[in-house]
């Protein structure tokens, strides 16, 4: 079936939304291909981009995926189109992750198009954020923004939050001692700061933040030990909101599913004023990631750690140019 293509320039401003999603290291493991003709926008994993110490099965990358994808729904809504998605479309290639068809019959998602301004406008915030709770309208917003894309969000009791960072100086502790995991995060780490002009995927050092005084926040530290010229240290906030965002399963189709319902509880929180970062580390230790789970809680599989609050915006990290994401056809 023929039908309109959408301009080149459409489909160029769709992928750079995309690629402002959030990523493990900030690999940004994903690329595009528009089959004009079919009017049908693809998604793929970019194998060379994995972390095989760190996600060895992938999950990370697939959240990272699905953080794009919906980055992409959302810009497509906020363009006055009504995508159509399907996930995994191909089990001979799983590299092969979602396919939009972009020119579907249906309403735009009003939902979705009021989160466009908050895409660029979300990153990490590895800075200190004040000590105050998250208003319950605000939380409200969030277990919606989750539950929209079919997953979990829960803010856990104080005690569980003692547990969770436990947990993630557990996972510290381990990665300090596994060489090949410092060398892999070294790897995607820059000595120069993220408006340099410089490498366009990593970790920069103006966003690794502060040294932890103190205090314990779940932020992951990327210098991981080694000197960090003019990197200083803070107090943190001594009650940190955390947020354990879930699924009830555990496979690819449910990671993308993760990724989507991550990106869009990040950007209903930057839309309402929050800043936000995110960690993977107790998670990525099998044998503790259980552990980060409540067992009270209906929360089957724990995808991510998510810390928000009040404070400073996280700098722009760099992005790859559409260029070397997109292929037309």
């Amino acid at each position: 079936m023929t039908v309109q293509p959408l301009a080149v320039d459409t489909v160029t401003a769709l992928v750079r939304d995309a690629g402002a999603a959030p990523s493990l290291h900030n690999t940004q493991p994903w690329t595009f291909r528009y089959l004009r003709e079919r009017g049908v926008l693809r998604l793929y994993a970019d194998l060379r981009r994995t972390l095989p110490r760190t996600d060895p099965d992938n999950r990370g990358l697939h959240i990272g995926c699905g953080a794009a994808l919906l980055n992409l729904r959302v810009a497509a809504a906020a363009a006055g189109l009504a995508p159509v998605v399907r996930l995994l479309p191909d089990p001979a290639c799983p590299e092969f992750l979602a396919e939009v068809a972009l020119c579907g019959a249906g309403t735009p998602d009003a939902a979705l198009t009021r989160l466009s301004p908050a895409i660029q406008r979300r990153h990490s915030s590895r800075v200190p954020y004040r000590d105050e709770e998250i208003p319950a309208l605000l939380r409200d917003r969030l277990y919606e923004a989750a539950r929209a894309e079919g997953a979990h969000l829960e803010f856990p009791g104080a005690w569980h939050v003692q547990s969770i960072l436990e947990l993630v100086r557990d996972a510290e502790g381990r990665e300090a001692l596994d060489p090949d995991m410092r060398e892999e995060t070294a790897r995607w780490t820059r000595t120069e700061p993220s408006d340099s002009g410089g490498a366009a995927d990593g970790i920069a050092t103006d966003a690794f933040g502060p040294r932890q005084y103190g205090t314990s926040a779940p932020v992951r530290d990327f210098a991981a030990g080694r000197p960090v010229p003019g990197r200083g240290w803070a107090p943190f906030e001594k009650h940190p909101n955390i947020a354990l965002l879930g699924t009830t399963h555990d496979q690819p189709a449910h990671w993308l599913r993760a990724g989507q319902a991550l990106e869009r509880v990040l950007l209903q929180a930057t839309t309402d004023g929050l800043v936000t970062s995110v960690t993977s580390q107790p998670l990525e230790w099998p044998e503790i990631r259980w552990a980060v789970r409540d067992p009270g809680s209906a929360m089957a599989h724990v995808q991510m750690v998510i810390r928000l609050g009040h404070g400073p915006e996280g700098p722009a990290s760099p992005r790859r140019p559409v260029a070397d994401l997109l292929d037309i056809l």
